[in-house]
C-alpha cells in the first residue's frame, strides 16, 4: 500500500496511521511481529528511516515494542472492535449507522428520505395484531419452548414454494432459518470466512454489507455495478488478483441503485464463480416487491455455489424478525451447529407468527396494494429529483430505491449534513461506496418522499453546498 501524493499527513504520520489501523482492524493482533523496516518500507513506498521514526513514535506511546535483535511487535491487550475505525473514516454526520440510527429513533417531525424500509402506515398492522390474538389462544401453541434446530417446518415449507416461484428449487430441509437477513448473513460469514479472507461486494451495495464483513475480519473489495448486475470484466480481474472466497449482492431490486440482474450478466458471473472457485450469496430480501420475478443466481445455479438469504422485514415487520438461508444440502448440518453455537436457535413465535401471515391471502393483497403506492411514488419522486436538478442513474422495475446523481459535482455528503440541520435524512453515496464512486449520488426511498418539504429543503441545502456555506 503506497503512500497516496495527495495525503495531508507527513510521510512518518502515514506510516504510523496505517500500522495502527492494522490493530484496530485485527491484522495485527497483540504479540504479533510488524513487518521487517526494509519490507514496510518497500511495501509503503517510502524511506526505511520514516519507517524507523514510526516505529519509534508507536513505542513511545506505548502501541509497539521492540526486541532487541527480534523486531517490533504489538503491544498491549485487544482493544475492543470499533467499526468506525476498521472501515473508510467518513464524516460521523453521513456516517452509514449513524443515518440508521437517526431514521430509526426519528420522532414525527423528522423526514426519512434516506431510509431503507417502508412507512409504518403501509404495513398490515391489524392483521398483525389479529394473528397474534390467534396464536394466543390456540393451546397448541409453542410459547415457551425452543423451536427445532433447522426451524418451524411449516414455514420453511412455505418459503421453499415461495422460492420455487421465483425459479430457486430447494427442498424445505435446505432452509435454515434466522432472526433477520442481517443475523443471517453474520452466520454465513461466520461460517464461511478466516480472518483476512476477501469477499467481493457492488458499489455501490448496502453499506451494512461493508460493516458486517469488517466486523468479520474480512478484505472487502468493490467492483462497480451496472444497471444490468455487476462489470463482469472488472469482476475476473477482481477475483484473478484478490482470489476472494465469496461474492455478496442483491440481484434484484438492488440497494441502492434499484437495477435489476440481467440474464447474461448472470451467466457470466456464474461462470467465472465455477472457473475461479468462488461462492455467490445473494440477498434476496425484496423480492416480494417485484411486480415479476426476475433472474436469479440461485436459480441458474440450483444453489451449488449460491446461497440465497431472504426475510420479510421489508413487506411484513421489521419487529417480526424473521429471516432464512437457503442452501447447498451438506452444507445444512455445520451451519445449523453453528447458529445453535451462537443463538440457540431462531424465535419459534416470530416464525410461527410470521408463517400465519404469508400463507393469509390477505399477504398478496397487501404486496398488490404495495406495489402500487411504490410505482406511483416512483414516478412522483422520479419527476420531482429531476426537477430539482437531479439525474436519475437507471429507472428500477419497482422497488424502493432511486439512485440520483447531483448536479455540477455536488457532495453528496455536504448536501446530507446541510439538510440534517433542516430535519430532513438523506443518504449519501459514500455511504454506500467502497471507493469514490458514490460521491455525487443520493439514494431516495420513495416510500418516504411523499412530502413535498423534501424537495424545498434538498434544494436549498445544494444552493447552500454550492455557494460554499456547508
Amino acid at each position: 500500500m503506497a503512500v497516496s501524493a495527495r495525503t495531508t499527513q507527513t510521510l512518518v504520520e502515514t506510516v504510523s496511521s496505517a500500522i495502527m489501523e492494522r490493530i484496530a482492524g485485527r491484522q495485527l493482533m497483540p504479540g504479533a511481529r510488524l513487518p521487517s523496516v526494509r519490507a514496510f518500507a518497500d511495501s509503503m513506498g517510502v524511506s526505511k528511516s520514516t519507517v524507523v521514526e514510526a516505529y519509534e513514535r508507536l513505542g513511545a506511546e506505548g502501541a509497539i515494542v521492540a526486541r532487541r535483535g527480534s523486531g517490533f511487535y504489538v503491544a498491549g491487550k485487544t482493544r475492543p472492535l470499533c467499526l468506525k475505525e476498521v472501515g473508510p473514516q467518513l464524516d460521523r454526520a453521513v456516517d452509514p449507522l449513524w443515518i440508521t440510527r437517526q431514521s430509526m429513533q426519528a420522532g414525527p417531525d423528522l423526514l426519512k428520505p434516506g431510509s431503507g424500509w417502508l412507512p409504518s402506515s403501509w404495513m398490515p398492522e391489524e392483521a398483525i395484531r389479529r394473528a397474534l390474538r390467534q396464536i394466543a389462544r390456540e393451546p397448541e401453541s409453542n410459547l415457551t419452548c425452543y423451536d427445532q434446530p433447522l426451524g418451524l417446518p411449516p414455514l420453511r415449507s412455505q418459503i421453499a414454494r415461495r422460492l420455487a416461484e421465483k425459479g430457486v428449487e430447494a427442498e424445505a430441509d435446505q432452509i435454515v432459518l434466522t432472526d433477520s437477513a442481517t443475523q443471517a448473513v453474520d452466520l454465513l460469514c461466520r461460517f464461511l470466512l478466516d480472518p483476512g479472507d476477501t469477499v467481493v461486494v457492488d458499489d455501490p451495495c448496502y453499506f451494512n454489507f461493508s460493516a458486517l464483513l469488517r466486523a468479520n475480519r474480512a478484505k472487502v473489495v468493490g467492483v462497480p455495478f451496472t444497471p444490468s448486475g455487476p462489470d463482469v470484466a472488472a469482476l475476473e480481474r477482481v477475483i484473478v488478483e484478490h482470489r476472494p472466497r465469496f461474492y455478496l449482492t442483491n440481484s434484484a431490486l438492488h440497494n441502492p441503485t434499484g437495477a435489476t440482474l440481467t440474464p447474461t450478466v448472470a451467466h457470466r458471473v456464474l461462470k467465472l464463480a465455477e472457473a475461479h472457485d468462488v461462492l455467490i450469496i445473494e440477498d434476496d430480501i425484496f423480492a416480494d416487491l417485484e411486480p415479476d420475478p426476475a433472474p436469479r443466481y440461485a436459480g441458474f445455479d440450483g444453489l451449488n455455489r449460491v446461497i440465497a438469504v431472504g426475510s420479510f422485514s421489508k413487506t411484513l415487520s421489521a419487529s417480526i424478525r424473521c429471516g432464512y438461508i437457503a442452501l447447498r444440502p451438506d452444507w445444512v448440518e455445520g451451519l445449523v451447529d453453528l447458529k445453535l453455537a451462537l443463538s440457540l436457535g431462531n424465535g419459534h413465535l416470530s416464525a410461527a407468527l410470521m408463517h400465519r401471515l404469508i400463507t393469509d391471502g390477505a399477504y398478496r393483497r397487501h404486496l398488490a396494494e404495495i406495489r402500487e403506492k411504490l410505482a406511483r411514488g416512483m414516478g412522483q419522486t422520479a419527476r420531482r429529483l429531476e426537477e430539482c436538478g437531479l439525474t436519475i442513474w437507471t429507472e428500477p422495475r419497482g422497488g424502493l430505491f432511486l439512485w440520483a446523481r447531483l448536479p455540477d459535482g455536488l457532495d453528496s455528503a455536504d448536501v446530507a449534513r446541510a439538510a440534517l440541520a433542516r430535519d430532513v435524512v438523506l443518504a449519501p453515496g459514500a455511504a454506500f461506496s467502497t471507493g469514490e464512486a458514490g460521491r455525487d449520488f443520493l439514494r431516495f426511498n420513495v416510500g418516504h418522499c411523499a412530502d413535498p418539504a423534501i424537495f424545498r429543503v434538498l434544494q436549498d441545502s445544494m444552493a447552500t453546498v454550492a455557494k460554499g456555506a456547508v
